[in-house]
């Protein structure tokens, strides 16, 4: 098979290399065409770009394939934890047990905030939307390790281990925290004893002489939901820190800008879209048959958390977080809630309607991460934050693949001009 292709340009031709990755897939190195040719090419989105290299994630979305570092991620959800999988896919190796000790002790040492935090996530108005809260707090741990955010990639390298341990660690204190002032409740502290999605729920829900301690059943779901949402390659958050880093941004600044990435409606708002649109059916009195119909006949609204933009087939995540979220039902004796009610019709008429069959629309991650989230009593307005925090991993380790480039060139996307052509200035009397 042909190492390069050839591109005919008028009554000139080109040969590019051909790039092969490690599972088969081929990309076209177009790093010379503008030198040889004064051309670019155009893709509106990205879609067909392949902007890096990278050995982080591997995705096959026709049969359903998702591994971090390697890993099957159907092994990890059953063998592994999230604390574990943050090691891998920020180092690249699953850890030995040493390496998982000193790693989880990094975690529990920077969970708590300083006091100066504190008081600046305090300064935020009551109704600030907490993914404002995460990202200008996350920004600036860079104030309070400057030892860990020089802005120069080879110094802050060598300090990656404890500064991917803050960002990973504290991003679920900041995101309790913006909850406990969104509420009007007191901070509660992290608990040493407490494994790390234990000590998040401690953080959002504990009460003065009530402290809440979650069933098995609830950890291991919020557990599964951190693990699944590690990595997912080069979507745009993720993009977003990798172009924020390759102007040799810090850690910090640089996951920020992901942070800010998620946010849009149009990335990190899928699960609440699903939550809005059972909202919707419930408040139209319907029990979903409705909507369903409306949706098959094209006239309806859009069915929100079925089907994936990448995934041509059943979401790898989707199969995977269905049971754990049945069994944090069931241990929170949940057993009439009517949004949930028709989440499960809507669920049933995909898995066996020939319509949602045969158009792949299979209930996604986001599907099922969205009720959980409900399920957990975790209000819609931290339903991103929450994303934030299962992706912050794979944010640290784009980061990490990006400042330890030697070869590091600072990302330039081009462009196609299409305004006006050179025109002279007009006189403000005479406009």
């Amino acid at each position: 098979m042909a190492n390069f292709a050839t591109l005919k340009l008028d009554d000139k031709e080109v040969t590019l290399p051909v790039i092969t990755g490690s599972e088969g897939e081929k990309g076209i190195d177009i790093g010379k065409l503008r030198a040889e040719t004064g051309h670019i090419t155009f893709d509106d989105g990205f879609g067909n770009t392949g902007s890096c290299t990278s050995n982080i994630t591997y995705i096959d979305g026709e049969v359903g394939i998702l591994r971090y570092r390697g890993y099957p991620i159907e092994q990890l959800a059953e063998k592994s934890n999230s604390v574990e999988t943050s090691y891998l896919v920020t180092h690249g190796e699953l850890p030995t047990s040493e390496q998982r000790s000193r790693f989880s002790h990094l975690l529990t040492q920077h969970a708590p905030l300083r006091e100066g935090m504190l008081r600046f996530i305090q300064s935020f108005p009551r109704d600030a939307h907490p993914m404002a809260v995460l990202s200008a707090s996350i920004n600036a741990l860079g104030a309070y390790y400057p030892h860990l955010a020089s802005n120069n990639h080879q110094r802050d390298l060598e300090h990656f281990d404890e500064a991917a341990a803050i960002a990973i660690s504290k991003v679920r204190t900041i995101a309790a925290h913006s909850y406990r002032v969104n509420n009007g409740l007191p901070f509660n502290y992290p608990r040493p004893n407490l494994g790390y999605c234990e000590n998040f729920l401690h953080l959002m829900f504990s009460e003065p002489y009530n402290e809440y301690v979650p069933t098995p059943e609830v950890a291991s779901a919020l557990n599964l939901f951190l693990l699944l949402h590690a990595d997912h390659e080069q979507n745009c958050s993720t993009s977003t820190v990798r172009m924020v880093a390759s102007a040799g941004a810090n850690l910090f600044a640089s996951v920020s800008a992901g942070v800010n990435a998620l946010w849009g409606p149009l990335h990190g708002g899928a699960n609440m879209a699903v939550l809005e649109m059972l909202k919707n059916i419930h408040d139209d009195g319907d029990d979903g048959t409705r909507f369903i119909a409306a949706a098959k006949s094209g006239k309806g609204d859009r069915l929100m958390g079925f089907g994936h933009r990448v995934y041509r087939n059943y979401d790898p995540r989707a199969k995977i977080i269905k049971t754990s979220f049945y069994k944090a039902l069931a241990s929170l004796n949940i057993k009439d809630d009517p949004l949930l009610n028709i989440a499960m019709k809507l669920e049933e008429v995909a898995l066996s309607d020939e319509y949602f069959i045969s158009r792949k629309l299979y209930p996604n991650v986001d599907f099922y991460s969205g009720l959980i989230m409900r399920a957990l009593g975790i209000p819609l307005n931290m339903f991103t934050v929450m994303f934030a925090i299962g992706r912050m991993p794979g944010w640290v380790a784009q980061w990490h693949e990006v400042a330890q480039n030697p070869k590091l060139k600072i990302y330039r996307p081009r462009q196609i001009y299409t305004g006006a052509t050179q025109r002279n200035y007009v006189p403000i009397n005479m406009r």
